[in-house]
Protein backbone atom coordinates (compact mmCIF):
# COMPACT_ATOMS: atom_id res chain seq x y z
CA UNK A 1 0.00 0.00 0.00
CA UNK A 2 1.48 3.36 -1.07
CA UNK A 3 0.87 6.13 1.47
CA UNK A 4 2.21 9.65 1.17
CA UNK A 5 2.99 11.86 4.11
CA UNK A 6 4.72 15.17 4.68
CA UNK A 7 4.10 18.86 4.23
CA UNK A 8 3.72 18.57 0.47
CA UNK A 9 1.02 15.97 0.81
CA UNK A 10 -0.76 18.03 3.47
CA UNK A 11 -0.73 21.03 1.14
CA UNK A 12 -2.03 19.02 -1.80
CA UNK A 13 -4.77 17.26 0.15
CA UNK A 14 -5.77 20.17 2.38
CA UNK A 15 -8.58 22.57 1.61
CA UNK A 16 -8.31 26.37 1.54
CA UNK A 17 -8.47 26.62 5.34
CA UNK A 18 -5.46 24.35 5.83
CA UNK A 19 -3.53 26.20 3.16
CA UNK A 20 -4.42 29.55 4.69
CA UNK A 21 -3.22 28.38 8.11
CA UNK A 22 0.04 27.17 6.56
CA UNK A 23 0.58 30.51 4.82
CA UNK A 24 -0.10 32.42 8.04
CA UNK A 25 2.38 30.28 9.98
CA UNK A 26 4.99 30.68 7.25
CA UNK A 27 4.52 34.46 7.29
CA UNK A 28 4.84 34.50 11.08
CA UNK A 29 8.02 32.45 10.91
CA UNK A 30 9.63 34.74 8.34
CA UNK A 31 8.65 37.85 10.33
CA UNK A 32 10.02 36.29 13.52
CA UNK A 33 13.43 35.54 12.09
CA UNK A 34 13.68 38.91 10.35
CA UNK A 35 13.00 40.71 13.65
CA UNK A 36 15.38 38.48 15.62
CA UNK A 37 18.26 38.94 13.15
CA UNK A 38 17.80 42.70 12.77
CA UNK A 39 17.42 43.34 16.50
CA UNK A 40 20.39 41.10 17.30
CA UNK A 41 22.56 43.07 14.86
CA UNK A 42 21.37 46.33 16.41
CA UNK A 43 22.14 45.13 19.95
CA UNK A 44 25.60 43.99 18.90
CA UNK A 45 26.31 47.43 17.45
CA UNK A 46 24.98 49.25 20.52
CA UNK A 47 27.07 47.11 22.86
CA UNK A 48 30.16 48.06 20.89
CA UNK A 49 29.20 51.72 21.24
CA UNK A 50 28.67 51.28 24.99
CA UNK A 51 32.28 50.18 25.38
CA UNK A 52 33.40 53.65 24.24
CA UNK A 53 31.88 55.34 27.31
CA UNK A 54 35.02 54.86 29.43
CA UNK A 55 37.09 56.51 26.71
CA UNK A 56 34.67 59.44 26.77
CA UNK A 57 35.40 60.14 30.43
CA UNK A 58 39.15 60.05 29.87
CA UNK A 59 38.99 62.71 27.15
CA UNK A 60 40.64 66.10 27.49
CA UNK A 61 37.49 68.00 26.56
CA UNK A 62 33.88 67.40 25.59
CA UNK A 63 34.47 67.59 21.84
CA UNK A 64 37.14 64.92 22.03
CA UNK A 65 34.80 62.80 24.16
CA UNK A 66 32.07 63.00 21.54
CA UNK A 67 34.52 61.84 18.88
CA UNK A 68 35.49 58.86 21.00
CA UNK A 69 31.84 57.83 21.35
CA UNK A 70 31.77 57.12 17.63
CA UNK A 71 29.56 58.28 14.77
CA UNK A 72 26.41 60.18 15.66
CA UNK A 73 24.16 58.06 13.45
CA UNK A 74 22.03 55.70 15.57
CA UNK A 75 24.39 56.12 18.52
CA UNK A 76 22.29 56.64 21.67
CA UNK A 77 25.33 57.44 23.83
CA UNK A 78 26.46 60.17 21.45
CA UNK A 79 22.94 61.58 21.22
CA UNK A 80 22.54 61.45 25.01
CA UNK A 81 25.73 63.45 25.56
CA UNK A 82 24.77 65.91 22.86
CA UNK A 83 21.28 66.34 24.31
CA UNK A 84 22.71 67.01 27.76
CA UNK A 85 25.12 69.60 26.44
CA UNK A 86 22.44 71.39 24.43
CA UNK A 87 20.07 71.41 27.41
CA UNK A 88 22.75 72.81 29.71
CA UNK A 89 23.81 75.40 27.16
CA UNK A 90 20.24 76.55 26.71
CA UNK A 91 19.22 76.71 30.37
CA UNK A 92 22.39 78.64 31.29
CA UNK A 93 21.90 80.93 28.26
CA UNK A 94 25.35 80.16 26.97
CA UNK A 95 23.89 80.20 23.48
CA UNK A 96 23.07 83.92 23.76
CA UNK A 97 19.29 83.42 23.87
CA UNK A 98 17.48 85.81 26.26
CA UNK A 99 15.47 84.42 29.18
CA UNK A 100 11.99 84.47 27.72
CA UNK A 101 10.62 80.89 27.81
CA UNK A 102 8.59 79.14 30.50
CA UNK A 103 11.11 76.35 31.05
CA UNK A 104 13.74 78.94 31.88
CA UNK A 105 12.23 79.05 35.37
CA UNK A 106 13.50 75.50 36.01
CA UNK A 107 16.85 75.00 37.67
CA UNK A 108 19.75 73.42 35.80
CA UNK A 109 19.47 70.03 37.49
CA UNK A 110 15.78 69.64 36.78
CA UNK A 111 16.05 70.77 33.17
CA UNK A 112 19.05 68.52 32.38
CA UNK A 113 17.32 65.56 34.06
CA UNK A 114 14.21 66.13 31.99
CA UNK A 115 16.17 66.41 28.74
CA UNK A 116 18.23 63.28 29.40
CA UNK A 117 15.12 61.33 30.41
CA UNK A 118 13.36 62.33 27.18
CA UNK A 119 16.36 61.13 25.18
CA UNK A 120 16.40 57.78 27.01
CA UNK A 121 12.65 57.38 26.44
CA UNK A 122 13.20 57.86 22.70
CA UNK A 123 15.93 55.20 22.70
CA UNK A 124 13.71 52.83 24.69
CA UNK A 125 10.93 53.21 22.15
CA UNK A 126 13.29 52.34 19.31
CA UNK A 127 14.69 49.34 21.17
CA UNK A 128 11.21 47.95 21.79
CA UNK A 129 10.15 48.31 18.16
CA UNK A 130 9.46 44.88 16.69
CA UNK A 131 9.20 43.05 20.01
CA UNK A 132 5.42 43.16 19.81
CA UNK A 133 5.69 40.99 16.69
CA UNK A 134 7.63 38.33 18.58
CA UNK A 135 5.22 38.47 21.52
CA UNK A 136 2.20 38.14 19.22
CA UNK A 137 3.70 35.25 17.26
CA UNK A 138 4.79 33.42 20.41
CA UNK A 139 1.34 33.65 21.95
CA UNK A 140 -0.84 32.98 18.89
CA UNK A 141 1.11 30.59 16.64
CA UNK A 142 0.39 27.45 18.75
CA UNK A 143 -3.33 28.18 18.67
CA UNK A 144 -3.32 28.83 14.94
CA UNK A 145 -1.56 25.50 14.42
CA UNK A 146 -4.03 23.81 16.76
CA UNK A 147 -6.91 25.25 14.76
CA UNK A 148 -5.41 23.74 11.61
CA UNK A 149 -5.12 20.40 13.39
CA UNK A 150 -8.73 20.44 14.57
CA UNK A 151 -9.93 21.40 11.11
CA UNK A 152 -7.82 18.68 9.50
CA UNK A 153 -8.99 15.98 11.93
CA UNK A 154 -12.59 17.01 11.37
CA UNK A 155 -12.31 16.56 7.62
CA UNK A 156 -10.28 13.38 8.04
CA UNK A 157 -13.02 11.86 10.20
CA UNK A 158 -15.65 12.91 7.68
CA UNK A 159 -13.70 11.18 4.93
CA UNK A 160 -13.29 8.03 7.02
CA UNK A 161 -16.99 8.03 7.81
CA UNK A 162 -17.96 8.37 4.17
CA UNK A 163 -15.57 5.57 3.22
CA UNK A 164 -17.16 3.34 5.84
CA UNK A 165 -13.79 2.06 7.03
CA UNK A 166 -12.06 2.88 10.32
CA UNK A 167 -9.02 0.62 10.22
CA UNK A 168 -5.73 1.87 11.59
CA UNK A 169 -4.23 2.40 8.15
CA UNK A 170 -7.18 4.58 7.18
CA UNK A 171 -7.05 6.63 10.41
CA UNK A 172 -3.30 7.04 10.96
CA UNK A 173 -2.53 8.86 7.71
CA UNK A 174 -5.16 11.64 7.81
CA UNK A 175 -4.86 12.19 11.57
CA UNK A 176 -1.06 12.26 11.44
CA UNK A 177 -1.12 14.81 8.65
CA UNK A 178 -3.53 16.97 10.63
CA UNK A 179 -1.23 16.89 13.66
CA UNK A 180 1.54 18.34 11.51
CA UNK A 181 -0.22 21.70 11.82
CA UNK A 182 0.22 21.64 15.60
CA UNK A 183 3.90 20.87 15.17
CA UNK A 184 4.24 23.76 12.72
CA UNK A 185 2.62 26.10 15.23
CA UNK A 186 5.15 25.09 17.88
CA UNK A 187 8.06 25.39 15.45
CA UNK A 188 7.00 28.98 14.75
CA UNK A 189 6.21 29.92 18.36
CA UNK A 190 9.29 28.56 20.17
CA UNK A 191 11.90 30.74 18.35
CA UNK A 192 9.64 33.77 18.80
CA UNK A 193 9.42 33.24 22.57
CA UNK A 194 13.14 32.54 22.98
CA UNK A 195 14.07 35.47 20.77
CA UNK A 196 11.73 37.79 22.66
CA UNK A 197 13.21 36.84 26.03
CA UNK A 198 16.79 37.20 24.77
CA UNK A 199 16.12 40.61 23.21
CA UNK A 200 14.33 41.89 26.32
CA UNK A 201 17.33 40.90 28.45
CA UNK A 202 19.68 42.58 25.98
CA UNK A 203 17.59 45.76 25.96
CA UNK A 204 17.52 45.88 29.77
CA UNK A 205 21.29 45.57 29.91
CA UNK A 206 21.77 48.34 27.36
CA UNK A 207 19.24 50.64 29.06
CA UNK A 208 21.06 50.10 32.35
CA UNK A 209 24.27 51.35 30.73
CA UNK A 210 22.41 54.30 29.20
CA UNK A 211 20.88 55.27 32.53
CA UNK A 212 24.26 55.05 34.25
CA UNK A 213 25.82 57.20 31.52
CA UNK A 214 22.96 59.69 31.85
CA UNK A 215 23.50 59.84 35.61
CA UNK A 216 27.19 60.63 35.10
CA UNK A 217 26.34 63.21 32.44
CA UNK A 218 23.85 64.87 34.76
CA UNK A 219 26.48 65.17 37.48
CA UNK A 220 29.00 66.49 34.99
CA UNK A 221 26.73 69.16 33.53
CA UNK A 222 25.42 70.27 36.91
CA UNK A 223 28.57 70.04 39.06
CA UNK A 224 31.35 69.80 36.48
CA UNK A 225 32.48 66.35 37.65
CA UNK A 226 31.46 62.78 37.03
CA UNK A 227 29.94 60.93 39.99
CA UNK A 228 32.13 58.02 41.11
CA UNK A 229 31.10 54.57 42.24
CA UNK A 230 30.49 55.73 45.82
CA UNK A 231 28.43 58.74 44.81
CA UNK A 232 31.29 61.26 45.07
CA UNK A 233 32.89 63.23 42.25
CA UNK A 234 35.43 61.24 40.26
CA UNK A 235 38.77 62.49 39.05
CA UNK A 236 38.09 60.93 35.64
CA UNK A 237 36.20 63.75 33.99
CA UNK A 238 36.17 65.90 30.92
CA UNK A 239 36.78 69.59 31.09
CA UNK A 240 33.92 72.03 31.80
CA UNK A 241 31.41 72.62 29.05
CA UNK A 242 32.58 76.12 28.33
CA UNK A 243 35.85 74.65 27.03
CA UNK A 244 34.10 72.21 24.63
Amino acid sequence: MDMQFGLGHVWQQGDWVIRLVAIILLTMSVATWVVIVLKAITLHRLRAQARAVDSFWHSQDFAEGLNKLGPADNNPFYLLALQGREATTHILHLDGEPRRQLHDSLDVSEWVTRSLRNAIDDVTTRLQAGLVILASVGSTAPFIGLFGTVWGIYHALLGIGMAGSATIDKVAGPIGEALIMTALGLVVAIPAVLGYNALVRGNKSLLHKLNRFAHDLHAYFVTGARVGEEGVPSNAKVRPIKQA
